[in-house]
């Protein structure tokens, strides 16, 4: 074992530590962002929709005011996502010049929809006391799906890397004989992609509801604050349930078409039946596994339904082909407390369909608010999770049995690439410092806004000058037409008064 552990860190080049760690920040950085971006559109539609099929000004000024977040997370998310896009043809050169001709169509995908969605989020901020109302949700709903899109695009890329498929090799091992539609369309693909996208649903929705439950607890107990918290709450609530049945799936395909991951994800040494599930532990070197709570028989139970299911342990494969023990280990981890995280947001979710149910009201407890307030932190916690399962569970692999990631990775001096690690990592604290700052100001006009008197407002509205999406000069007083006749949102969405009647109602 030790010579076989000396063997391989032998044969690991320099460069390997760094490129690794530099590619794990900036997309651990890049998927914090990622919730707003793909579930972000559709929650604001909601909200959107009931403004206006209600004619309720305050559902109208809370889609606004998201519609301007939703444009800033894009902002920031072009930044991150640009330097990703970037790693990945710098930082593993290998691959993309060998592989990149069979599934690189998902990143052209994931580039249109990026454009798209960039022309849709103009057409909505502009639209804004400019279009009439109806024709400015209609031209809204496209959204949702180009942020659907590229989450198919990037998803496809990953699915293929963990099950590559369409291609067959020449005698030189390059890749020929492309099948485009089968390199897409992997056996995991589908699993892989509802569980991501069901997964930023659940979390945009905690937490934006989450930051309405803090104002609650806070005191604030108007209907703005009720309306911003039930509506995304409502879709993160309904989605619970069904992501948890998403993920179990999930887990059976990679049972199924990736045993060592699957192996590494549940610390399963030897190929074995009635195997035992262990709730976090550490596995060793030897095989054995320190701490953790055993129960028996239970992952053949989660495997394939039955105790005499048979599980791939890890030494099915030689010590080369498979994730060390310290990688399993970080796997199963992520993996239990994704796993243990949802189950407690499937308690929340009944908590307040209970309520719902019985009262027609949110539940009383404050405890129920804090939970809430948290639930959108915790979600963020399980989308890092997720990931780590994904990628440290294919190690040493980066196409799974094709290439590893040792194969792929650049040339560049490892000096080079930790010293690009810390000039990165400086400027994503910028970066998100910017953006927070941003978000806080916003919040201090908006919240200006909505306790000014109307009534002794001498100078422009708060809102008039913010910084973003086009604002134009206060109506005068009995300019405003009501709200459905073709020109204009009225009291709702305006920039002027009506705004602050719209939050104290």
């Amino acid at each position: 074992m030790i010579g076989t552990v000396s063997l391989l860190a032998a044969s690991t080049p320099p460069q390997l530590l760094p490129a690794r760690e530099l590619m794990a920040f900036t997309l651990a950085s890049h998927i914090l962002l990622v919730p707003f971006g793909v579930a972000l559109p559709f929650i604001t539609l909601v909200m959107h929709y009931r403004g206006l099929r209600r004619d309720d000004p305050v559902a109208l000024k809370l889609a606004r005011r998201w519609s301007a977040v939703m444009a800033i997370q894009f902002a920031v998310g072009v930044v991150t996502g640009t330097v990703l896009s970037f790693e990945l043809g710098l930082l593993w050169p290998g691959m993309m010049g060998r592989w990149g001709d069979v599934f690189g169509l998902g990143f052209g995908v994931e580039a249109w929809a990026f454009f798209l969605e960039a022309i849709l989020i103009a057409i909505y901020l502009y639209g804004w006391r400019r279009l009439k109302p109806w024709t400015h949700f209609w031209l809204a709903v496209p959204l949702p799906l180009t942020a659907l899109l590229g989450a198919f695009g990037i998803i496809a890329a990953n699915s293929w890397m963990n099950t590559p498929q369409g291609f067959e090799l020449d005698a030189n091992g390059d890749p020929v004989q492309v099948d485009v539609r089968q390199a897409i369309f992997t056996p995991i693909f589908g699993a892989e992609y509802w569980h991501f996208v069901v997964a930023m649903f659940l979390t945009a929705g905690y937490l934006v509801a989450g930051v309405y439950a803090t104002g609650w607890l806070r005191g604030r107990r108007d209907r703005y604050h009720r309306l911003g918290f039930t509506v995304p709450f409502t879709v993160a609530a309904i989605l619970t349930p069904i992501q948890f049945m998403l993920g179990d799936s999930a887990a059976r395909a990679v049972f199924h078409k990736q045993p060592i991951k699957f192996a590494a994800m549940e610390i399963v040494w030897d190929t074995d039946t009635h195997v035992p599930e262990y709730l976090f532990g550490r596995l060793n070197s030897d095989g054995s596994i320190s701490g953790g709570i055993r129960i028996p028989q239970l992952d053949s139970i989660l495997a394939g339904f039955k105790p005499s299911t048979k599980v791939t342990g890890l030494t099915s494969v030689p010590a080369s082909d498979r994730p060390t023990a310290v990688q399993a280990t970080i796997v199963h981890w992520a993996f239990d407390i994704m796993a243990t995280i949802g189950s407690l947001l499937i308690l929340l979710a009944l908590w307040y369909g209970w309520c719902w149910l019985r009262r027609r009201d949110l539940p009383r407890s404050r405890w129920f608010f804090r939970c809430a307030a948290v639930a959108g932190a915790a979600c963020l916690v399980t989308v890092e999770c997720g990931w780590i399962t994904t990628e440290v569970g294919r190690q040493p692999w980066i196409v799974y049995n094709h290439m590893r990631v040792s194969e792929a990775v650049t040339d560049t001096r490892a000096g080079s690439l930790w010293a690009m690690l810390g000039i990165v990592m400086a400027v994503y604290v910028c970066v998100f410092g910017a953006f927070l700052a941003v978000l806080l100001k916003m919040r201090t006009r908006w919240r200006i806004a909505d306790e000014a008197d109307p009534g002794a407002r001498t100078g422009p509205h708060p809102e008039t000058d913010t910084p973003y999406g086009p604002r134009g000069e206060p109506e005068p007083a009995g300019a405003r037409t009501a709200p459905g006749d073709g020109s204009g949102y009225g009291s709702g969405s305006g920039s002027g008064s009506g705004d602050s009647k719209g939050g104290s109602s």
